[in-house]
This record gives C-alpha cells, structure tokens and sequence, in this order.
C-alpha cells in the first residue's frame, strides 16, 4: 500500500530528474578535468583556481538561485495552459537577469581592485588575475542561460538544456587539452587556458538555447507571448519576490564555502589546494541531489497550481526517498576511494594526505546537504521562500562559520577543523527546512495562508 502511493511520484520525479542530474553530472565531470588538467600543470595553478573559483561559485550559485523563481511560475502557467504569458515572463527574466549579471560583475570587479586585502600566498598572484578576469567576463552569460534553463524545466522539457549542457562541457574538456597543455600548435597557456576554454563554452550554451528558442517550431506559442510581452513592473518584481530570498539562502550557502577559503589561504597553498579538490568531489553529491529536488519543484509547483496537497506533500517525500538513497551511495563512494581519489587531481603527497582527512568531514555532510536541497527545493514549489533565507544565514554563518573558526585556530585542528562547521550547519538546515514544509502543507487550509 505504501509502495503504491509513492510509485507514480518515483517515476515521475526520475523521470524529470534523470535529466537534470546528467547536465549537473556534467558539470561535474568538467570541474572534475579542469583541476586534474590544471593540477598536472601546477600545484601552484591549481591553488590560484581555487581562490577564484570559489569567488566565483558563490556569483554563479547566487544567480542560479536567483533564477530559480522562474521555474514555479512557468509550471504553473504550464499546468494551466497558458503559454504566450509563460514567453512574456521568460522575457521579464531575461531582462532582470542580465542586470543583475552586470551589477554582479561591477562588485567582483571591486574585489578585484582590492584582492591583496585578502592576504593570499604571494606566489599565487600572477595566475589569480588573469584567470579572475576571464571568469568575470562569462558573468552575464551564464545568468542569461540560467533563464532559458529555469523556463525550460519548468515547461517539463528538461532534456533540451541536459543536451546543451552535455554538448558545451565536451566543448569546454576538449579546449582545456589544447589551451592549458598547448596541443595542435595552440600557445600552453595553463590555468589562463582552462579560463578562455570554460568561457567559450559557455558563451556556446547562451548561443544554442538562443537559437532553439527563436528557430523550433516547439516554442512557437511561447515566442508569441515573448514577442507581443513587454518587461513589466508586476512580472519583474514577482520574480525578484520569489527568486531573490532562493539567491540569498544559495548564496548564503556558497558564502560560508568561500570564507572558508580565506581561511585555508592562511594556512598556506596546500591547504587551499586541498579545499579545491574536496569541494569538487563533494559537488559530486550536491548536484545529483539537485537533480532530484529540481525535479521535485517542478511537480510540486504544477499540484499546487491544483490545490492538491496530497500530491505535493507525495512528490516532495518520494524525492527524499530517492535523496536518501543516493546519499548513502555517495557517503560510500567517498570512504571507499578516500586515500586515493586525490591522486586524480595532483602528484602532491601533502594534497592528497589532506584529501584523505578531508573526506571524513565530506562524508558526516551529505545527509544534511541531500535534506536540505529536497526542502529548499519543496518549498520554493509552494513559493514559501523568505523563511529559507533566514535559516541559510542562522546556519551557515551562525553555525558553520564560527565552528569551523573556533575548531581550526583556537583548537588548533587546522584545515580539518575548518570544514567540522559544515555537517553540523547542513543537519540543522534541513531539518528546520523539513519541519517548515511538513507544517505549510499538512493541511490543505494551512497551505494556503503559505508567505510569498
């Protein structure tokens, strides 16, 4: 009986989700041959990238987020049929998104200006500049695809943007060989190379999302509404209402990662190093888990539309059926290959020890991580998001943050005890998360009084 209720909302959501997770895999994989390439070239070059990466991964996290509210109020005006307005929000999101990709790039240039604030290794600096303004540049590009991405899956079409993805990270391994190593007569341009190939593929993805939207004949109902639509103050500032606290909690989360790497750069370059490699592999998790939960708002999103609660509340507990599966598939992966899957990215003896103790920390977090992408991700399909936000700041920087101070300098734990700050922040999460969702949706009138 209890198989029975589930079984179609299991089908549904990997069947949505599948997708989703290969283009987040696919990330993956390419962060994956960016630092082995960049971390065969130099260890030196491979710290540098985890400096700016983690910079920058908390601009694109934050826009991803931010993006994010497009996709409950495409599945609803989907679920409802109504697909000229669903084009006229994607040209309201597009517009927001471009300047807020510019506003993003305006403050990481100021962080630029002032980086030696920062009290980075000094032999880090010739390769942190240029390599940080490349990744600048592709600020704009990746928010504009993020806007196709989000209405896309929230049409149900998740496929088209996997095959883009795919398409561009295959683009992006293939210009890593050549540019960082200097193959097929290119110049060896190192970690500056792994920068011009990553922005190239994605200027590609922003380009092919363009031309299907404006050419297939699928989204010729949508083009009518994007065409005839014009960027409205109600449309513009719903989905700032719904995207901006999904952007902060995100951000939030990223932010805490990317303070954590001002504190391993006090530690030194192996440290930073370090940080670089066990946060790639921990992506491993975070966007299979992403996968699931996107999949999830897309369903709970289109229930809600029909006031059918029971549904909501099944679909969101089906993906964390599924979530808890896939954790204990990646805590496993992680104990199993934890004395040797830092030898993917270095030769460095000290990296890969510190891998090795690094994953202990990695594997404690994952039950927290997978709990609270799941209910993030429920209760932006009911729109309840302010809540999120500040529970993402209690935690991570209530938290995870002081935690992982206290452990690694007035303990003495160092590197390690930076990351003991995180399984603790991640649990506390996605319980409250968990308890807020389980409270809005139990009952059908509880439901309906939840806060935009």
């Amino acid at each position: 009986m209890w198989l029975s209720v589930y079984k179609s909302r299991y089908r549904e959501i990997i069947k949505l989700g599948v997708p989703i997770m290969l283009g987040q895999l696919g990330i993956i994989v390419v962060g994956f041959a960016d630092n082995m390439m960049v971390g065969y070239h130099s260890s030196t070059e491979l710290a540098a990238a985890s400096f700016v990466n983690n910079f920058f991964n908390l601009v694109f996290i934050f826009g991803m987020g931010f993006s994010y509210g497009l996709t409950p109020i495409i599945g609803g005006l989907y679920a409802r049929g109504e697909l000229e307005r669903a084009g006229e929000t994607l040209r309201n999101s597009l517009a927001i998104n471009f300047v807020l990709g510019l506003l993003l790039s305006l403050c990481m240039l100021v962080l630029l200006w002032n980086v030696d604030l920062l009290r980075q290794p000094a032999e880090l600096m010739p390769y942190i500049v240029p390599y940080y303004i490349i990744q600048l540049c592709s600020i704009p590009f990746v928010m504009l695809f993020n806007s196709f991405k989000q209405f896309s899956d929230g049409t149900t079409d998740t496929l088209t943007p996997m095959w883009i993805m795919l398409g561009a990270n295959v683009l992006n391994i293939i210009g890593n060989y050549i540019l960082i190593y200097g193959h097929w007569g290119a110049p060896e341009l190192g970690l500056t190379g792994a920068g011009i190939s990553t922005l190239t593929s994605r200027v590609v993805m922003l380009v092919s999302f363009c031309l299907l939207f404006f050419r297939h004949p699928r989204y010729a109902r949508y083009r009518e509404g994007f065409r005839r639509g014009t960027v409205s103050r109600e449309n513009s500032r719903r989905l700032v209402r719904l995207g901006l606290p999904v952007g902060i909690q995100m951000g939030i989360e990223s932010g805490s990662f990317n303070l954590s790497v001002i504190m391993m750069g006090w530690l030194g370059s192996v440290a930073l190093a370090t940080h670089q490699v066990i946060g790639v592999i921990t992506t491993l998790g975070f966007m299979v888990y992403y996968g699931i939960a996107a999949s999830v708002t897309i369903q709970v999103s289109q229930f809600k539309q029909w006031n059918d609660f029971a549904n909501v509340r099944r679909s969101a507990f089906a993906g964390l059926h599924i979530i808890l599966l896939v954790v204990i598939a990646v805590m496993l992966l992680i104990f199993i290959f934890r004395d040797s899957m830092g030898y993917l990215f270095t030769t460095d003896a000290g990296v890969v020890g510190l891998v090795a103790l690094f994953s202990w920390s990695a594997i404690f977090y994952q039950p927290g991580d997978g709990l609270q992408i799941l209910f993030a991700n429920a209760l932006r399909g009911i729109a309840d998001v302010k809540y999120m936000a500040w529970m993402a700041f209690l935690c991570h920087f209530g938290l995870a943050l002081p935690i992982g101070y206290f452990c690694g300098f007035v303990l003495g734990w160092g590197p390690l005890g930076i990351w003991c700050g995180f399984p603790i922040s991640l649990t506390t999460l996605g319980l409250l998360l968990g308890y807020r969702f389980n409270k809005l949706t139990r009952f059908a009138r509880t439901a309906d009084t939840v806060s935009v």
